[in-house]
């Protein structure tokens, strides 16, 4: 599946979601780990300013678009990319396909309200899957290793992570060995969608490309720079790069 295509100089899986979960359980059959981040215009920006986070998604078995504005950015630069993946819809097919392979999971993130009302919500909607533990992402850098260490412990194959860009991905990198688990994947605020403590904007928002405004409007004192400064300077570099290599001037 990886056939990756480059955008504004990050690397991207261009796949439509069946082909991500078909790649996610291949990969666990056959004995191999990976994790997957989610990208969206705000993690693309700071990779940009941060060589380190940039390793560090780059690094990653799947790089998917969460974003719509990276679907109509690659289109607009001749790397089109399939479909948007968002990563709150990988969270219940992934889930599903563990119940009935007989595969633990792991939650973590969010507040621990959050976070336990996740891990129950997977429960009632999943019967036979098999919750391993679940852990808030509000902790202390001198406490993250036994939270690694539970998650190891644990015995899940699985394993969500919603505490936000970038230190979601960073964590993952910096314990990837340690963890454990075969398969992790970056959710962002996910969990506080999925639990109804946040709502999720409608579809017609999510097509057109609006669901960073409605998660703005939302809660606008904690978002309104990633999305209203990042997404500027998303839009300005697309923009130049779009200018810079000049399609309508290639030669046939």
């Amino acid at each position: 599946m990886n056939q990756r295509v480059e955008i504004l100089g990050a690397n991207i899986d261009r796949a439509r979601k069946e082909d991500v979960l078909e790649g996610i359980f291949r990969m666990i059959v056959a004995g191999e780990r990976g994790y997957l981040c989610t990208m969206n215009a705000a993690l693309l920006m700071q990779m940009r300013r941060d060589e380190h986070l940039a390793r560090c998604v780059q690094r990653a078995r799947f790089v998917v678009a969460d974003g719509q504005s990276l679907v109509w950015a690659s289109r607009l630069l001749q790397q089109p990319l399939p479909e948007r993946v968002a990563g709150i819809d990988l969270i219940d097919p992934i889930a599903e396909r563990a119940a009935r392979e007989g595969m633990g999971v792991y939650v973590l993130g969010a507040t621990a309200e959050v976070c336990r009302r996740m891990a129950e919500r997977l429960l009632a909607t999943y019967p036979a899957l098999r919750v391993c533990g679940h852990a808030d992402g509000y902790f202390a850098p001198a406490e993250e290793p036994a939270r690694v260490q539970a998650i190891a412990a644990s015995g899940a194959q699985i394993l969500f992570v919603a505490m936000g860009v970038p230190r979601q991905e960073l964590f993952l990198e910096r314990n990837w060995d340690a963890l454990g688990v075969a398969f992790a994947m970056t959710v962002g605020g996910s969990f506080d969608v999925l639990t109804g403590r946040l709502k999720r904007a409608p579809i017609l928002l999510q097509k057109i490309g609006l669901e960073w405004a409605f998660r703005l409007a939302q809660e606008p004192r904690r978002l309104w720079k990633r999305y209203l400064v990042t997404n500027t300077q998303f839009i300005a570099l697309t923009g130049r790069e779009f200018l810079r290599s000049r399609p309508w001037q290639r030669s046939p």
